[in-house]
């Protein structure tokens, strides 16, 4: 499952990079001292954010086929588990607003 949605987002990389970037106008924002280095396209932070994502679930994957393989304790697999479950919760309702405002896009007259 999880090279599926690795191979979909490899595959929508062409389509993110083509789409208009969005840029951050509202001004710098505070990083707590840290001042941001330019600004980052809406695509790019999304790509981000998907591929982190990713790499959260592989890790609840990867735990817990150690787990059943008897290399990690029951608690680092659930907490690995939780971990991944909490991520695709979160990527889900980020999919399901992005879709609803694309949607109220649409519907926009002009």
């Amino acid at each position: 499952m999880i090279n599926e949605i690795a191979a979909l987002t490899s595959s929508t990389d062409g389509v993110l990079k083509s789409a208009t970037t969005t840029r951050f106008t509202a001004g710098p924002a505070d990083l707590g001292g840290v001042q941001a280095a330019g600004e980052a396209s809406f695509s790019d932070t999304m790509a981000k954010v998907s591929q982190d994502a990713i790499d959260k679930v592989k890790q609840g994957e990867a735990a817990a086929i150690a787990g059943v393989d008897g290399q990690a304790s029951v608690q680092q697999v659930v907490e690995a588990v939780m971990a991944a479950e909490s991520t695709l919760k979160t990527a889900i309702a980020i999919r399901d607003k992005v879709v609803g405002a694309y949607q109220e896009i649409s519907r926009m007259s002009i």
